[in-house]
């Protein structure tokens, strides 16, 4: 691909570190993937001869398998290690998983961790590009800027939007790496939910939040719901997932207060029935779920084609 915009990155570990322009580079590049991927020949060589590897601390089927055909597509080595059985079930720590990995020369490696942080700390450890595929609560980049790119699509444009994000704020990375790429790119950004699921600090977030789904929901461009994360909860967030439908699920009464021609997102797995409707889930006239999922795997690409063409032009 002849996108040569620089990139100036080692590492994709949040959107925190990226500028506007770093996520401009990102989805230009990716955009050219999505054709490639639309192709009956999907294959580039632009990762021949490099090793990814693929270690999901967190199970994760959907970001690991688009993570996975993403790699191969591009042509590389590509190593998915389970972890859920691994060395740190034997109480290996991730300094000596880090140690590992270095002796094997990988050149990508992709990680999901259940702790904050626990990326950000191999990535200093180990000789290689790092990609946070999703750490604790606290950021999931490649999802944002898949969101991203498929906003940019629908909508023509990735910024002076208005964007309601309904749902679990409180355990969602998803939510935070939205909230970080799409004030970046000068949106302006609504949370919806109950209290009991909004963040401590979410006045630091230069966001405005409603508790009542019909205010919330009213003239927004795009409707983000989030999945409800129950293994995150430890009891009374929600007074049952039947109420929480009533009052925070996206139906097509509340989506009728948002303009007509706003699109509807979910980073998925979706619990139907709880945080959406099925047939508005469905819909191919709002829905961009679907596309979601294709543009991921482009992201992913355009992320890995970036962080390699780091690696080769820094001398060994």
């Amino acid at each position: 691909m002849s996108h040569d915009q620089p990139f100036a990155h080692r590492h994709l570990l949040g959107i925190e570190q990226l500028g506007p322009r770093d996520i401009a580079t990102i989805l230009d590049l990716a955009d050219s993937y999505v054709d490639l991927n639309r192709q009956a020949s999907k294959h580039s060589d632009v990762l021949a001869g490099l090793t990814q590897i693929n270690m999901f601390f967190e199970n994760s089927t959907r970001t690991q398998a688009s993570f996975e055909i993403a790699g191969k597509r591009l042509g590389a080595d590509v190593m998915n290690m389970a972890m859920q059985a691994s060395s740190i079930k034997k109480g290996e720590t991730l300094i000596d998983t880090a140690m590992t990995l270095n002796a094997m020369h990988p050149d990508l490696l992709v990680v999901r961790h259940p702790q904050s942080g626990a990326v950000d700390l191999l990535a200093q450890k180990v000789n290689c590009a790092v990609l946070n595929a999703g750490d604790g609560r606290h950021e999931h980049p490649t999802q944002a800027l898949l969101d991203a790119l498929t906003i940019r699509r629908a909508k023509g444009r990735l910024h002076r939007l208005n964007v309601a994000i309904g749902g679990d704020i409180a355990h969602s990375r998803v939510a935070r790496s939205n909230i970080l790429l799409l004030g970046k790119m000068e949106n302006r950004i609504r949370l919806i939910g109950p209290p009991t699921l909004m963040p401590a600090q979410i006045g630091e977030f230069g966001v405005e939040v409603f508790e009542d789904m019909h205010q919330g929901l009213k003239e927004v461009d795009v409707v983000m719901m989030l999945r409800l994360q129950k293994e995150r909860m430890d009891g009374g967030f929600i007074p049952s997932e039947r109420e929480y439908y009533h009052r925070y699920g996206l139906d097509a009464e509340k989506l009728a207060l948002a303009r007509p021609d706003a699109i509807v997102m979910h980073p998925g797995p979706m619990n139907r029935g709880v945080e959406i409707d099925g047939t508005l889930a469905d819909d191919i006239n709002r829905s961009v779920i679907q596309e979601q999922v294709e543009m991921g795997v482009a992201v992913r690409m355009a992320a890995m084609e970036l962080l390699a063409r780091n690696l080769r032009s820094v001398p060994a």
